[in-house]
Formats: structure tokens, C-alpha cells, sequence
């Protein structure tokens, strides 16, 4: 399937998704859409979810992958996670990070495509 046609069966899921729900956006979900928005806003922060989208990795590899240190990447990870957008598994001494949900990747994959779009 190409891409146009998933993005266009996206907009008629969302569009028919939004009709069902016929409802306006609360306080809290305007707070909570703000944040991950405001997560977003860092470039660290987004070529640490991008790396992410390749699988699972460590703070070291991470480290590697953006150009930071271990403990920029710890500090950032730190914020991704209290926000839901990452999650750890920690084997023996080492923690190992991926997406929170596929939720995050299709957000970091759509914008993407917006700056990439001609």
C-alpha cells in the first residue's frame, strides 16, 4: 500500500473517529496533548525518539546515535518517560528504551512526512 493511500485511509479513520466522538477537547486533554507537544520541541529529544523507531537501545547507543553525552541523553529520557513516550527494561545494569506505544512512532513518522512533503 502506498503511502497516499495510508495516509488517506488515516484522515477517513480520524475524520470518522472525530464525528463519533462529536465531543469538543477538555481541559486536561488540551493540557496533556500541549506536553507532548512541548516534549517535541527539542530537537535532542526527537532524534532520541527517531533512534528509537529502529528498535530498542541503551543510553550508551543512544549517546552515540544523537552526538550527546550519556547523561543528556539520561536527562532526556527522564522527561520522555515521565510523559509516556518512552519505557525502559532494565537486564542486569543496563536499561534498554523503546516507544512507549505505536501511538509515538506514528506521531514522530507524520511529522516526518509534513517536513519531508514537497
Amino acid at each position: 500500500m502506498s503511502i497516499p493511500e495510508q495516509l488517506l485511509i488515516y484522515a477517513n479513520t480520524m475524520i470518522a473517529r472525530t464525528h463519533s466522538q462529536e465531543r469538543s477537547i477538555t481541559e486536561d486533554e488540551a493540557a496533556r496533548v500541549s506536553e507532548i507537544f512541548r516534549a517535541l520541541g527539542d530537537t535532542r529529544r526527537v532524534a532520541i525518539l527517531a533512534a528509537l523507531l529502529k528498535g530498542e537501545k541503551s543510553v550508551g547507543s543512544l549517546a552515540r546515535l544523537v552526538g550527546i553525552s550519556d547523561s543528556a541523553v539520561s536527562h532526556h529520557l527522564r522527561g520522555l518517560r515521565q510523559m509516556h513516550l518512552v519505557r525502559g527494561r532494565k537486564a542486569g545494569r543496563q536499561v534498554y528504551y523503546r516507544l512507549d506505544d505505536e501511538h509515538i512512532a506514528d506521531l514522530l513518522l507524520r511529522g516526518l512526512d509534513h517536513v519531508r512533503h514537497p
